[in-house]
């Protein structure tokens, strides 16, 4: 048995591991989108490193585009079989891929103006529309700790990673050559005590774990923090400055959390009372879907559901759809806070509401979480002065914010006690994938003084045969 890694080895996103069996049997763990890496994107979404007429079966651990996005060119290029997937899982993805492929049209047709004035010839998206609506009809939705017998060698189970909604790790048992063998990939690997989310769960013994390092090296501020720190940035911006609070959010886990906590801070009669947005279609949409699942929340949100019903609900919030409403935000003077996709600033509206209040110096642009490296969220972390945006450089003028204690990934500690649960003699061997090169150095030095015996830290295209 074989596992080869074609996608977020030594980087972040682009999640596709593949497990191949002697029989001939190919099961792909995720089939993501890489994001945020400069020029080098779309050449490393062009080529999936196998063929994917070759692979029979796709488990899919949640539903972020840098886990799900090439699905739909997974099956153009010729995946006949089923995608396994979690309730909250099939829901999620479904308006995710649209939303993707609606993305690459517009950029592709962007680029193409620019290249045929050129002479260029033109480029093709990575997918359309239709080829996103070709992936629905192949989820197989698996609850939680149900026992899934994929065929007489394979099966595998789903625990809750409270990353996102419906997030989850994968165990595949297979048995080959008389001989049971677990595998462990973790997907993303949320934090415990989330303000919304259950706490990740702990999973059988493993034989191999593949495991998620995005901050394996750090820890995160206290959540607690939250609050404050957006009210901070409110009454800085807004009150004092009478500007406007631009903060780019995952449609999917952030937006939802930002919600959750001003409608906190409106409770204790502390919201300042002004105009607060939401600037996006894709976030709307995964909001109800998320309130749909109410039953995946924390019971501290359960309770509070008994006395507020909607806990993303409060005085002053508009869901914004039409996309002249969102232009209109950015000829308007008055302050105001706008949450708006994406969460990289990489694409969506909120590009377009950077680029007309990045040159303000009243203004704000808050980031909320984790930034691919060329990506421009990270240029504008790093405090970069003048960056590029639809083609244009801009003077960053306006204040560049940041609250560390939102993400949605575990930190070095809640990855250690995800990994409590397992006996590390018995690990043969642990992969650490999702994660900058230079973080995994210093993770896979913490896991081995853990005791586990082989940590890994595989290359791009890589395969590696199993004991």
């Amino acid at each position: 048995m074989k596992i080869s890694f074609h996608g977020a080895a030594r980087t972040v996103t682009g999640s596709k591991h593949l497990i191949h069996l002697k029989n001939g049997k190919k099961v792909l763990l995720d089939c993501g989108l890489f994001q945020g890496m400069g020029k080098e994107t779309l050449p490393m979404n062009q080529h999936f490193g196998f063929d994917p007429m070759e692979i029979d079966y796709m488990i899919l651990s949640h539903a972020h585009i840098d886990h799900s996005g090439l699905l739909p060119k997974l099956i153009k290029e010729g995946y006949k079989g089923k995608i396994y997937c979690t309730p909250a899982t099939a829901d999620l993805t479904e308006i995710l891929l649209l939303d993707s492929a609606f993305i690459q049209q517009a950029d592709v047709a962007f680029v193409n103006k620019r290249r045929a004035k050129k002479g260029e010839p033109y480029i093709e998206p990575l997918y359309s529309i239709e080829d996103a609506q070709s992936v629905f009809p192949r989820f197989v939705e698996v609850p939680y700790g149900e026992r899934c017998q994929i065929d007489d060698d394979i099966s595998f189970i789903y625990t809750d990673t409270g990353h996102i909604l419906g997030s989850a790790a994968v165990h595949v048992r297979i048995h080959e050559d008389g001989k049971e063998t677990n595998i462990t990939f973790s997907g993303d690997v949320g934090r415990y005590r989330d303000v919304i989310l259950r706490s990740p769960e702990e999973f059988p013994q493993a034989d191999y774990i593949i495991l998620e390092s995005t901050y394996g090296d750090s820890l995160h501020e206290d959540f607690e923090g939250t609050e404050e720190a957006l009210l901070h940035y409110i009454q800085d911006t807004c009150i004092t400055n009478r500007g406007k609070l631009i903060i780019p959010a995952f449609s999917v886990g952030r937006t939802q959390e930002i919600l959750y906590a001003l409608n906190k801070l409106e409770t204790q009669g502390r919201l300042p009372n002004l105009n607060y947005y939401v600037d996006s279609p894709l976030s709307t949409k995964t909001t109800l879907i998320v309130k749909k699942h109410s039953h995946l929340f924390n019971n501290h949100v359960v309770e509070l559901m008994k006395l507020d019903k909607d806990p993303f609900e409060f005085k002053g919030l508009t869901f914004v759809a039409d996309a002249e409403d969102s232009k209109a935000l950015n000829l308007r003077k008055e302050p105001m806070v706008i949450i708006s996709a994406s969460g990289m600033a990489e694409a969506g509206r909120v590009k377009h509401h950077i680029a007309n209040n990045i040159e303000n110096p009243r203004n704000t642009i808050l980031m909320v979480g984790f930034c691919e490296f060329h990506s421009l969220g990270a240029k504008l972390q790093r405090g970069e002065k003048r960056v590029r945006i639809f083609g244009e450089e801009f003077d960053v003028k306006a204040a560049i914010g940041s609250i560390r204690s939102m993400s949605a990934h575990g930190d070095y500690d809640d990855l250690c006690q995800f990994l409590a649960c397992q006996n590390p003699s018995l690990v043969k061997q642990l992969f650490l994938v999702h994660g900058e090169y230079e973080v995994q150095q210093k993770f896979q030095h913490k896991l081995l003084k853990k005791h586990f015996k082989e940590v890994t830290v595989p290359n791009m295209h890589q395969t590696v045969t199993l004991d």
